[in-house]
């Protein structure tokens, strides 16, 4: 597997547990991080120091990243 392949598993596995942490559907999550250019500018970029770290970090770091950019996302998703 490429580095490029794990890094888009590493995304997925980012964008499926914040979903199911915040209790909303994973496009919900992927949306919104491609509307800010998380994705690409965050997840891809971060992936080789964030994911030696745990579930719950790794979380939290995505929570914090999209509340950053959009404070309001959380109070704006339907569960």
């Amino acid at each position: 597997m490429t580095q490029q392949q794990r890094a888009t598993e590493f995304a997925v596995f980012c964008i499926e547990n914040t979903a199911a942490h915040i209790g909303c559907n994973g496009i919900d999550i992927f949306r919104e991080l491609q509307r800010t250019n998380g994705i690409a500018n965050f997840l891809f970029p971060s992936y080789p120091t964030l994911h030696t770290q745990s579930k719950a970090y790794i979380i939290d770091e995505v929570i914090q990243y999209i509340s950053q950019h959009n404070p309001n996302f959380t109070k704006s998703i339907t569960k």
